[in-house]
């Protein structure tokens, strides 16, 4: 028997057994024959390293509840988190803006006034005053300061005279976090709580969205009192006159 006879007696017999595999793997084959061209021409190439852009983090927006994603307290100086948010209130020295209260009790005279306005009026290296004012009340000024442990917050209230509201005057707190770039939240301190008996589950916060809106705010879990004031940063207004006993005002 020749080598081609041969072969033609065993073809018979090969292909019952390769049949069922040719059914098996064609479909595959054919979608390997059709993608593959399409797949070549759709590959997207590598960026070139020298135009890639890194994009700052910015993760977190700050809600009425959430204070964020806080760092912890420094053992000294401010932390990276609440040196950013110094110096976005830094950028808002010397402007004024409109705000509006979202909360705050019931029976307050807020609801009832006509205008509110913050105005970033003396930025110091370690210090910022932000009078408040309610139409024409004058009394009321925050101060913000950088210190050997953080942030503080106090209240300086003052009488039409200048003089200090010594009933209702320096109560605020300090930051016992290290806070985050949106928000920096101040529990009430030792002098706020023996001043007012009831602080002890108080703290006052404020959060700076650039660019969108400034609010300052206060908690107290014990009793669920809430004040919430929110101010345009889109808006400037024109500055307000000096708040009362401010330096060369009588």
């Amino acid at each position: 028997m020749t080598p081609s006879s041969s072969l033609l007696a065993i073809r018979p017999a090969i292909r019952p057994a390769i049949r069922p595999a040719i059914r098996r793997w064609a479909p595959t084959l054919v979608l390997v024959l059709f993608l593959g061209p399409v797949l070549v021409a759709c590959e997207v190439p590598e960026p070139d390293p020298e135009e890639l852009v890194e994009t700052p983090e910015d993760p977190y927006v700050a809600t009425p509840d959430d204070p964020g994603a806080e760092t912890p307290a420094p053992e000294a100086g401010v932390t990276e988190a609440q040196q950013v948010f110094w110096e976005r209130l830094e950028a808002l020295c010397g402007q004024a803006f409109e705000g509006r209260p979202l909360e705050a009790p019931e029976d307050s005279d807020w609801w009832e006034a006509e205008r509110m306005v913050m105005h970033v009026r003396e930025c110091d290296d370690d210090e910022i005053r932000i009078p408040l004012h309610v139409d024409d009340d004058r009394s009321r000024t925050w101060v913000v300061t950088r210190t050997e442990h953080g942030l503080q917050l106090k209240h300086d209230h003052r009488l039409e005279d200048g003089s200090p509201d010594t009933a209702n005057t320096d109560y605020g707190g300090h930051t016992a976090t290290g806070g985050s770039i949106w928000r920096q939240e101040f529990p009430a301190d030792e002098y706020s709580v023996e001043a007012v008996p009831g602080r002890e589950s108080q703290l006052w916060y404020l959060e700076i969205r650039p660019g969108d809106a400034f609010y300052y705010g206060l908690r107290r879990e014990a009793t669920g009192l809430r004040y919430r004031v929110e101010f345009d940063l889109t808006r400037p207004v024109d500055a307000p006159p000096a708040p009362w006993g401010a330096e060369g005002t009588s």
